[in-house]
């Protein structure tokens, strides 16, 4: 899927919630677990119960992972069934893959070959030549971390880059960017707005003004609404672009609200409120 597509589903469905699909057979409603395929039997429904409120689904492969084999059967389940049911939607694997040039390589023909998923999430701490090898897709995305919505966000992401000022040494004698900073202006180098986005967290806050200083054009993957406790108002608010600019993700709060047998209605039910929460922000943009 290209931009111009995604925007196109964003701005018809008035919506820009991404649905996390991070299935746990510890959580999902037991009755599921009679079925053949319990966790892919949960994401069908969920997906079946959500797809008109959302334009994008993200399962997180540790989540699949977890559970070898008949985890990994049911992730590529799950993608043949959205990719035949509901091809409009952009399919996330939020993997966060990243080495040295040849094993990227390897990850990127998994997720981009073999499973044909939109996007990947991407760890951009080994530097370019561990993300080219994901650019190199056409109409693929990488989906690069930046500023995360977790707790330890704050021991890399916001360190400054210390830069002396002439002449002076010492104790507050320094100026310079900080690490996600860097990470924003040095990959604008290795890709484009057409094939980059970033992921920053709904609990940062006013620092999507920072990061749209940097990026204001790119599209953002933003974890950290609801359960988390992410305002999307003010992701809007700070974060929205003239083309919405924005994927805002939902996990927990929408496939958990419920573990009985209306699981599904009630994940519809929640991913209603915000898409019309969502609706309200665009009319900011696109009255």
């Amino acid at each position: 899927m290209n931009r111009q597509e995604l925007i196109e589903q964003i701005h018809e469905k008035r919506t820009f919630l991404c649905v996390g699909l991070d299935t746990d057979l510890k959580k999902i409603p037991q009755h599921l677990l009679k079925e053949d395929d319990p966790i892919f039997a949960f994401n069908r429904a969920i997906i079946d119960a959500t797809a008109p409120y959302c334009v994008s689904y993200k399962p997180n492969l540790a989540f699949y992972e977890a559970f070898g084999i008949k985890g990994l059967i049911a992730f590529e389940k799950t993608i043949k069934y959205l990719k035949e049911n509901y091809p409009k939607h952009f399919i996330i694997a939020d993997a966060k893959r990243g080495d040295i040039g040849n094993t990227s390589a390897m990850y990127a023909r998994t997720f981009f070959e073999e499973y044909d998923v939109d996007s990947l999430t991407v760890a951009p701490y080994m530097g370019e030549d561990s993300v080219t090898p994901f650019l190199g897709y056409e109409g693929k995305w990488v989906i690069l971390l930046a500023l995360t919505s977790n707790k330890g966000s704050q021991d890399f992401q916001l360190t400054p880059l210390h830069t002396p000022l002439v002449g002076r040494w010492g104790p507050g004698n320094f100026k310079g960017e900080r690490l996600f900073e860097k990470v924003l202006k040095t990959s604008q180098q290795w890709g484009t707005d057409e094939n980059m986005m970033y992921v920053v967290g709904a609990t940062q806050g006013k620092m999507f003004q920072t990061v749209r200083e940097i990026v204001p054009h790119h599209f953002l993957l933003v974890p950290g609404v609801g359960a988390q406790g992410g305002s999307l108002q003010e992701v809007c608010e700070y974060g929205m672009n003239s083309d919405c600019g924005l994927l805002v993700n939902s996990s927990r709060g929408i496939i958990y609200a419920s573990n009985g047998e209306d699981f599904a209605q009630v994940a519809a039910s929640k991913a209603r409120e915000l898409q019309q929460q969502m609706s309200d922000e665009l009319k900011k943009i696109w009255p």
